[in-house]
């Protein structure tokens, strides 16, 4: 920006200069003129004494106004010519001189950044090297078959492996499921839609879930309630230690004002005690119904009831019906398994039901009760007699 301005009132001179020269030009101009008249008035034989007398007094006055805008642009020429050679050789070459030092410190800058780049990149490498030891030593302690055993620890089901398929003597006829009544159950549109019943929401012990998801769950469920009742706990403790320096310096607070927040992280402890004994105490039963379970296929003692209305009418709603099936055998509950999710049905030790889809595989068969209810069940809770 200084350059610029120093060019401008260059500029400036040099416009006034071109002014004053040119008014000096036509000055003199005129004057050499008023100069050749008189001359012409001398020579005149006619001109009178008053005439050459008049010619002259306007001829001096021309030549004076002359010399005076010949000092004048002789003056301006002068301060243009000073302010050039500042301009040129002082102005110019201090501007040059700051760009200079500009990018002598730009350079500086940037090879002091480049210097500290490098001393940074020595510093880290030590680190990134021993970061990549510990990952090629984790990579080498790796257990591919240890994973895949925590995988299926994680992820299995719990549930017993299905019995072996018992031939079917379909030459002595299939037996029915009562003694009273011959079932011909309908077929249903969709494999596990079986119901017009709502879908049941999922219950807040886990109980829809297999043996060992159901655990999971709910061990995962302690643990987050014991880490909000540990925080919990940790903000009661530090707003009483508060309170009581509040009570022995009145100064730094009232009591008080911390009796509103005690009392809501107290509910908040009591909630979450009464959240964690009950989570606990279906993990005790979940265990426990397992063990159960596991060591004998008799023993029906925690098994829960299941009821069932006789008098239900099984052939209402004909329009979910699409053509009668046929069963395939039947089978007898060795277990009671209460069907929670979409597509189960409950069952009770010892009932006979009525066999309507074989296992393909998964581990589930679609069977038909006495009642007319109808759905999916373990295939290893059950044994098939006919």
């Amino acid at each position: 920006s200084d350059a610029k301005k120093a060019q401008q009132s260059l500029e400036s001179s040099f416009k006034h200069l071109e002014s004053t020269k040119k008014r000096f030009a036509k000055e003199w101009a005129e004057a050499e003129k008023t100069v050749q008249q008189v001359e012409r008035i001398e020579n005149d034989l006619n001109a009178t004494r008053l005439d050459v007398e008049k010619a002259k007094h306007t001829a001096n006055a021309r030549t004076r106004t002359a010399e005076e805008c010949r000092n004048d642009y002789a003056a301006e020429l002068q301060k243009y010519n000073k302010e050039q050679n500042s301009y040129y050789y002082v102005e110019i070459p201090q501007t040059f001189n700051k760009l200079q030092d500009l990018d002598e410190k730009r350079i500086q800058l940037l090879s002091e950044g480049y210097c500290k780049f490098s001393d940074i990149e020595k510093n880290v490498l030590p680190i990134i090297s021993r970061c990549l030891e510990g990952i090629t030593a984790a990579g080498t302690k790796i257990d591919e078959k240890q994973d895949s055993l925590l995988f299926i620890e994680q992820n299995k089901s719990g549930f017993e492996r299905p019995a072996d398929v018992e031939f079917e003597d379909y030459t002595q006829g299939i037996k029915p499921a009562t003694s009273d009544t011959v079932l011909n159950p309908p077929k249903l549109r969709p494999k596990l839609r079986l119901f017009r019943k709502q879908k049941q929401p999922a219950a807040e012990d886990f109980s829809h879930l297999p043996p060992e998801q159901r655990k999971k769950r709910l061990q995962g469920k302690i643990d987050n309630i014991s880490k909000e009742l540990h925080k919990e706990q940790d903000q009661s403790d530090a707003l009483e230690k508060m309170k009581d320096v509040y009570v022995k310096n009145s100064q730094l607070g009232d009591p008080a004002r911390l009796e509103p927040q005690i009392c809501q992280t107290n509910q908040k402890i009591g909630h979450l005690k009464g959240e964690l004994s009950k989570y606990e105490t279906w993990l005790s039963e979940a265990v426990g119904g397992e063990e159960s379970s596991n060591t004998t296929n008799n023993n029906s003692q925690h098994s829960l009831e299941i009821t069932s209305d006789p008098s239900q009418n099984i052939y209402t709603d004909f329009d979910e019906f699409d053509d009668i099936e046929m069963p395939v055998g039947q089978c007898t509950a060795l277990y009671t398994f209460e069907g929670n999710s979409e597509g189960t049905i409950s069952i009770t030790e010892g009932e006979q039901l009525t066999v309507m889809e074989e296992d393909k595989g998964d581990g589930w068969m679609r069977v038909l009760r006495a009642s007319g209810e109808e759905g999916y069940i373990p295939s290893s809770y059950v044994k098939t007699t006919a």
